[in-house]
C-alpha cells in the first residue's frame, strides 16, 4: 500500500495513494485537487551518513565504528515536485538519494527485531547538502534540505533494493542497499536507544557516492525499487 499525504482547499489529507488518486474520506486527483505533500509530518529526520563504502571512498573518510548520524528539522522537507531553492549562501550544492523509514507509533531503546513492528513503511529523501559552508549543521540543516516523498510504501523489504539517481536523465547513482554498512534494522535501534520516536518521524539511512553538483534548472530523480521515484527541479533564489 502506499500512503500519501494532498494539501486541499480543504487542508492536507492523508489516504491511499492509487494511479494519481488519493482515497480518503473522498477522492482527490493530484495535480488537479492539490499537489502531495512530503508523506509524513516528523517532528525531526534522522540522517546517517557515510553508511556506504563507496561513499567513504570518494569522501576520504574514515569507517564509522556505530552509525554516524545529524538531524535535519522540519523546515527541510520539501514534497514531491517541488522545487528546490538554490541558496544565496553556496555556490556547491548536491544530492544524495537516500531510503528512508518513517515510524508509525512513539517508541523508545527498540531491539532490531522490534524495529519492522514500529515502522510504517519507506519513503526517499534527497539530502541536499551545501558542501562549502561549514560544518554539517550549516551544510545540511536549511530550508529546503529535505525533498521526501512521493508516498510512504507500507509493503517492502528495506534491506537489498536496488536504487538510482538520474539529474537531467544523466545516471549519477546506481546502488543497492545490501551495499550499506549499517542496515535499516541497526540503524533504528540504534538511533532508538538516543531519541525516543514519534509517529511521522523519519531515519533516512543515507547515500551511495554522489558524484557532481547541481544547479538552477536541474531535475533530480531518485528511484528505490519498488518504493516509488522522488522528482524535484532546482531554481535560482529568485524564483
Amino acid at each position: 500500500m502506499r500512503l500519501a499525504r494532498i494539501e486541499t482547499s480543504d487542508g492536507p489529507v492523508a489516504g491511499e495513494y492509487e494511479d494519481g488518486y488519493v482515497h480518503a474520506d473522498e477522492t482527490y486527483e493530484v495535480g488537479v485537487d492539490g499537489e502531495l505533500l512530503p508523506p509524513c509530518d516528523p517532528s525531526a529526520l534522522y540522517c546517517v551518513g557515510r553508511n556506504y563504502a563507496e561513499t567513504l571512498d570518494q569522501m576520504d573518510y574514515e569507517r564509522p565504528e556505530e552509525p554516524d548520524f545529524f538531524i535535519k528539522p522540519p523546515a527541510s522537507l520539501l514534497g514531491h515536485e517541488e522545487p528546490i531553492s538554490y541558496p544565496e549562501f553556496t555556490n556547491e550544492l548536491t544530492y544524495a538519494g537516500e531510503l528512508a523509514a518513517v515510524i508509525d507509533e512513539p517508541c523508545h531503546d527498540l531491539s532490531e527485531d522490534e524495529v519492522p513492528e514500529v515502522v510504517r513503511g519507506y519513503t526517499i529523501m534527497n539530502d541536499v547538502d551545501a558542501l562549502d559552508q561549514q560544518g554539517r549543521t550549516a551544510r545540511k540543516a536549511f530550508d529546503g534540505s529535505g525533498p521526501l516523498g512521493p508516498w510512504i510504501e507500507t509493503d517492502v523489504d528495506p534491506t537489498g533494493i536496488d536504487m538510482w539517481t538520474d539529474v537531467n536523465d544523466e545516471r549519477r547513482q546506481d546502488a543497492n542497499t545490501e551495499l550499506m554498512l549499517f542496515d535499516p534494522y541497526e540503524v533504528v535501534s540504534f538511533l532508538s536507544k538516543r531519541f525516543t520516536f514519534r509517529p511521522g518521524d523519519v531515519i533516512a539511512f543515507g547515500s551511495p557516492a554522489n558524484p557532481g553538483l547541481i544547479e538552477p534548472g536541474d531535475t533530480v530523480e531518485i528511484t528505490y525499487e519498488n518504493v516509488g521515484t522522488l522528482r524535484n527541479s532546482v531554481v535560482s533564489a529568485e524564483e
